[in-house]
């Protein structure tokens, strides 16, 4: 058991688990608007300089339940500040990097630490944050999360005027250091009773999830050019790894995911609406740029302005979710949120077509917020009831089936829109044909937010339960 003490949350140890959080998610986004200066710096193609992306995102989606799992064995502060540590170090190693093969494999180091600081900070708070201020604590996160996704491009660009792209990596590294220092400073100590070892760690299972979400991950980024493995091959070798990892998780005496986890009908049916949400929420970003560019006819300054909107409106609308979910439970916002959800879909699909930019943006304004309240919502609901030696495991989890929406919403929406735009090239085909498929695409991302609706109306035919102990 963690011993910790529950009377007060000071200031500083907010501002450290929002800040970790402010990390991981700006080491994501800061790197998107450099692809085109590192194709320059390195002669290297669009195709390789994607890796600087995909590489962080495959390393966080792999290691996040480890790194939950790490923190329930080793202390959550103690691999926080690993995490720390190691981002800290990867981004100077990106900073200095002579050549894409190393900037790439720091990359990759950044996703792991980025892993830890994506799932410690919400078992931090579960920790340290008293009950009737749960909400408000996950709906910071949120806030922070949104806000680096917001400032992400837009201060990449800035630091390109600046100077070349390394300076934003030394801004990384800064920011890990500081935070760490925070985090050294402000979080305290906890007693871990009894002794844990690495022979505690499920290895087995650990491989072969990394296996399957590896090969999941390559299959909808884009795998199946950036690899020598077909993507029918690699779809197929995730399901082999999937299939292996529930065999050996049911038999092992610590497993990484106990089955009994999964199968408990609130926290399974929660890591389903999870990755339900997550790849309607990455459709606003892979498929919202065709409609604005080939059917409203915006130059690619205004398409960035119009898509900032979501995360700048999220940005300012986690902490009242979070505040929502403390005064009226994660149960009710939930189901709000998921209902404003679908409802915010179907403007996104609808709107636009009658009143062009500004249906769009209206529509943003309505889904944002949404999000938003699922978020701060389903965390709370997950992490409030879990015994301290679930916590780091179940919040990984969270973070594992939000990674896996992402993914598939990259990969399956897009998919969508071009077999019912029936032309592989937007740019080819008419203006209404684009924003019909739009329509269609959105509409359907509507019917998944519906089906998570219905999810989130039988799972709580009670009341959140309490999740089971893995041991029994």
């Amino acid at each position: 058991m963690i011993n910790t003490p529950r009377a007060r949350t000071p200031l500083p140890i907010l501002i450290t688990l929002a800040a970790a959080t402010l990390t991981a998610s700006l080491g994501i986004s800061v790197a998107s608007v450099l692809l085109p200066t590192l194709t320059r710096s390195f002669s290297a193609t669009v195709s390789d300089v994607q890796w600087v992306m995909l590489a962080y995102l495959m390393s966080t989606t792999v290691a996040i339940v480890s790194a939950g799992r790490l923190g329930d064995l080793f202390g959550h502060r103690r691999v926080l500040n690993l995490g720390l540590f190691v981002f800290a170090a990867a981004s100077a190693l990106s900073a200095v990097a002579p050549g894409l093969g190393l900037l790439v494999t720091g990359r990759s180091l950044q996703g792991l630490a980025g892993a830890i600081l994506i799932a410690l900070p919400m078992s931090l708070a579960r920790d340290l944050v008293p009950e009737e201020r749960m909400g408000t604590a996950m709906g910071l996160l949120g806030t922070t999360s949104a806000a680096g996704t917001a400032l992400g491009p837009s201060l990449g660009g800035m630091l390109l005027t600046w100077g070349d792209w390394r300076v934003a990596f030394w801004l990384l590294t800064g920011l890990a250091t500081v935070t760490l220092i925070l985090s050294i400073t402000s979080i305290p100590r906890v007693s871990v009773q009894g002794r844990a070892s690495f022979r505690d760690l499920d290895c087995p299972g650990t491989c072969l999830l990394v296996v399957a979400i590896a090969a999941y991950a390559l299959a909808t980024n884009g795998g199946g050019t950036a690899v020598p493995v077909p993507q029918a091959g690699l779809i197929f070798s995730a399901l082999v790894a999937i299939t292996l990892f529930v065999f050996v998780e049911a038999r092992v005496a610590t497993p990484l995911v106990p089955i009994t986890l999964l199968s408990h009908r609130t926290t399974g049916i929660a890591f389903i609406m999870n990755l339900l949400v997550g790849t309607v929420m990455m459709s606003t970003l892979v498929v919202g740029p065709f409609f604005l560019a080939f059917s409203l006819g915006l130059n690619e300054a205004r398409i960035g302005v119009v898509l900032a909107v979501g995360p700048l409106v999220g940005a300012f609308f986690g902490i009242p979710a979070g505040r929502l979910t403390d005064r009226f439970g994660a149960r009710r916002v939930m189901v709000v949120g998921l209902t404003q959800t679908m409802f915010g879909l179907l403007c996104l699909a609808y709107l636009p077509l009658y009143l062009g930019v500004g249906g769009y943006v209206i529509a943003l304004i309505l889904l944002t917020p949404a999000f938003q309240l699922f978020l701060a919502a389903i965390n709370t609901a997950v992490l409030a009831d879990a015994s301290k030696e679930q916590r780091g495991r179940l919040a990984g989890l969270l973070g594992l089936s939000r990674n896996l929406g992402l993914m598939t919403g990259a990969s399956v929406m897009p998919s969508l829109f071009v077999a019912i735009l029936g032309k592989a090239d937007a740019a080819q085909a008419r203006p209404a044909d684009v924003a019909h498929a739009f329509s269609m695409t959105f509409a359907t991302a509507a019917g998944l937010a519906l089906v998570a609706v219905g999810l989130a109306v039988y799972s709580h035919a009670g009341r959140f339960r309490e999740a089971p102990d893995p041991a029994e």
